[in-house]
């Protein structure tokens, strides 16, 4: 609602105009004007009236919708003791796509107390700013009825992947409430959470409000969206593991009614006050390349780190060494990938990358801050998906009709403390040091490396743009992404002319770093199938492990000369083979003969007893009624024995060889709970070719010494993203062990553990 006694205050701390809510520069300096959308968490009808401006900065739009019209200033925000309520705000930063963020906390007068009203950032609205109409996002049973089918099944999709993190947060709840359940173009977005009660929901009831949504499905995928959800009501889908890869093969058949069109353009630039461009990209910077006719689009932008001492080259190794990777695994036909294993290939090559700098690093003798390094953010579209892996701070962003979406998280020093529950952002970024990078490639090994990788599915138009901080700093993609991006969405603008009006703004309004770009324009042309597809409900499941805070198989390295992505085979339904008639009464008299001949032989035994024959239930082993899991890194248990196939490095000159055994001792689960990772703590065992006693007291361990290694200690602490990345094996009981059954130590009682 408009109020003209409103005004926005520019945030420019040397104008601070008063400026009309419709504008969107200030009208004295020219700074954006951001537009800061808030929902208030309120028991009760409303927040305020439309019109009413509350504690003198936010404006009532609607019952629970403000508008801060003093975006400069600082939201007040609770103290530590107080934030217990908020932590599963904070720690679902990683899903913020989907969840909204803690803005500050409005204090209001409610007769002698005062009442704290949560204030969230971003939730899902549609917004026409000219005449200041605000509307909230459709609830997702409403619009069900009016999306695609391609659509239709990535919403399902993005809940199925949202399940998990909001149980281990008790909030999963949200996802069953339509009230606030809200869909903002092909996004599933969540107006506030809602906490579980004492027992989190099932899956069960996942699949009952699923039901819900069958009867207005699309003709194609009715039956689909039934079985799925009927399935998951009967138990028959029992993790959320199995249920995304149903939902992603339904995915699959439908992206074949959607033709993509792809342009990647880069730009790069010393920028005004650098003598050197550390920064590198690919394609080459003001290369424009088209899918089709090129069979592979894949853009990355690198941000390298060491000045003088090197930055340059670790960006442009970064890049070089990955791209030899990515065009191996772009070989294999779309439709054969299997989207997890991707992703785990694609945060190998990274891995790949980070070593070569590290070893050069190693190489040259440089420590501490004189050691090379570099962040990365790379796109590469497959299909109807975008697969998006970064470290450190360079950013990617996806831009839609519907708005701006930042979809990587900085590895930065602020963002930890929100991940950990310990700060709201917006304040966490006002702290000394906040912006320091926690990891980068080319710091150390590829162990204690975390690549974030992601795919979101795509059904409409878009523009993703990745970009390196000399862009990204000051919100400047926020306050610029409407003026100068979204033109490309609806035909205003030239993706090249764009690329170049970005790299202005961060000279001009930013220029204190180089500055590199790379827009990716995905163009979709879809129609529906007049086929129904069928969900393959498979009746016994094996769940993958897949780690998607950092996702890695139990594969070899891609270095590996005998390495390739792992596809998905063409499988045809197993023939029946029955026998040729002519074979049947032979064998059959054949049979009856040595009956016969076996009846005759007991009759004549000295006993002239019947042979007695066992009770099959009594004999008959366990294992074959219910035959136990294969050992893996899936189902890892204490006693248990890991090979060691590949060299893991454990810093300060320590390193596991080829070969080397170790015995689980115990795990550790990961204090973020957003992730599915966890700490395995190990007894070094043995090396089939170098075999050093490690503790004459206990024989039974060694430990294996590689040469110009110090020798290792009896455990080590390895997180399981370490083990799958690095391709260990778990021996199965049947192998010949070299290690003794070690005790495993109390719950509360930590073993002695070497750092890693």
């Amino acid at each position: 609602m408009e109020n003209d006694a409103a005004t926005l205050y520019c945030p420019n701390e040397n104008c601070q105009a008063a400026n009309p809510l419709t504008h969107k520069f200030c009208q004295r300096c020219s700074t954006p004007l951001p537009k800061n959308y808030l929902w208030a968490v309120v028991d009760g009808p409303s927040v305020g009236s439309p019109g009413e401006i509350l504690a003198d900065r936010y404006l009532v739009l609607d019952k629970f919708v403000l508008l801060d019209t003093k975006p400069g200033l600082l939201a007040l925000t609770p103290e530590l003791d107080n934030l217990q309520p908020l932590k599963a705000y904070l720690r679902l930063i990683p899903y913020r796509l989907h969840v909204p963020q803690v803005y500050g906390i409005l204090f209001l007068a409610d007769g002698p107390s005062q009442r704290e009203i949560l204030l969230l950032e971003k939730p899902p609205l549609l917004v026409d700013d000219s005449i200041q109409q605000v509307h909230l996002g459709s609830e997702l049973t409403v619009a069900w009825r009016d999306a695609t089918s391609m659509r239709q099944l990535n919403w399902l999709w993005q809940i199925a992947h949202l399940w998990q993190p909001l149980v281990s947060e008790g909030v999963a709840s949200s996802l069953l409430d339509s009230s606030v359940l809200r869909v903002e173009g092909s996004l599933v977005r969540l107006l506030e959470l809602r906490f579980d009660a004492a027992k989190s929901p099932e899956l069960t009831q996942l699949g009952e409000f699923w039901q819900q949504l069958v009867s207005y499905s699309k003709p194609a995928i009715v039956e689909f969206v039934d079985q799925v959800s009927l399935s998951l009501i009967q138990g028959k889908i029992n993790s959320t593991d199995q249920l995304i890869g149903i939902l992603d093969s339904g995915l699959a058949q439908l992206g074949r009614s959607q033709t993509p069109t792809i342009k990647i353009i880069t730009k790069t630039d010393t920028g005004p006050s650098r003598q050197r461009n550390e920064d590198a990209c690919s394609p080459p910077s003001g290369t424009l390349v088209s899918k089709p006719p090129q069979p592979t689009a894949l853009a990355i932008v690198c941000d390298g780190i060491g000045g003088h001492e090197g930055g340059n080259v670790a960006s442009n190794l970064a890049i070089e060494t990955i791209q030899q990777q990515v065009q191996q695994l772009t070989k294999v036909p779309y439709d054969h990938i299997d989207p997890s294993l991707l992703l785990n290939d694609l945060e190998k090559a990274v891995a790949i990358a980070n070593d070569k700098i590290s070893q050069r690093n190693d190489s040259e003798n440089r420590q501490g801050r004189q050691r090379m390094g570099t962040t990365l953010v790379m796109a590469l579209p497959v299909a109807h998906e975008m697969y998006i892996t970064h470290v450190g701070d360079s950013r990617a962003y996806w831009i839609t009709r519907h708005g701006c979406y930042q979809v990587t998280l900085d590895d930065d020093v602020a963002s930890r403390e929100v991940r950990l529950g310990y700060a709201i952002y917006r304040e966490a970024v006002q702290q000394s040091a906040a912006g320091s990078l926690v990891q980068a490639l080319g710091m150390g090994p590829s162990t204690s490396l975390h690549p974030t990788s992601a795919r979101f599915m795509l059904d409409e138009d878009a523009v993703f743009l990745l970009t390196s901080d000399g862009l990204s700093d000051f919100d400047r993609v926020e306050e610029y992404w409407e003026t100068e991006i979204l033109p490309i969405l609806v035909g205003e603008a030239n993706i090249a002319n764009v690329a170049d009006r970005l790299i202005e703004i961060a000279n001009t309004k930013n220029g204190h770093d180089n500055v590199t770009i790379a827009l990716v324009h995905y163009q979709v042309q879809y129609w529906e199938p007049e086929i129904t597809i069928k969900a393959i409900i498979p009746e016994s499941y094996s769940a993958k492990t897949v780690d998607f805070a950092s996702r890695t198989t139990d594969a070899t390295l891609l270095g590996s000369p005998n390495h390739k992505t792992q596809v998905i085979p063409d499988t045809e339904p197993a023939k029946t083979r029955s026998l040729p008639l002519h074979w049947i009464v032979p064998l059959i008299f054949v049979v009856a003969a040595g009956s016969l001949g076996l009846f005759v032989k007991q009759l004549r035994s000295p006993s002239g007893a019947l042979p007695v024959f066992s009770n099959p239930l009594q004999t008959q082993n366990p294992a074959i009624e219910a035959t136990p899991a294969p050992r893996s890194l899936a189902n890892l248990s204490p006693g248990w024995v890991i090979k060691t196939n590949n060299p893991i490095s454990l810093g300060n000159n320590q390193s596991l060889p080829p070969g080397a055994f170790l015995e689980v001792i115990n795990t550790k689960p990961n204090p973020n709970p957003a992730s599915v990772n966890f700490s395995v703590s190990m007894r070094v065992c043995a090396n089939k070719s170098t075999q050093t006693p490690a503790n004459t007291n206990n024989p039974a361990v060694i430990s294996s010494v590689p040469p110009n290694s110090k020798p290792l200690p009896e455990t080590v602490l390895l997180e399981l993203s370490q083990l799958k990345r690095f391709g260990v094996t778990v021996l199965q009981p049947d192998a010949p062990s070299p290690c003794r059954t070690v005790t495993q130590p109390p719950v509360n009682q930590s073993p002695d553990t070497s750092p890693t």
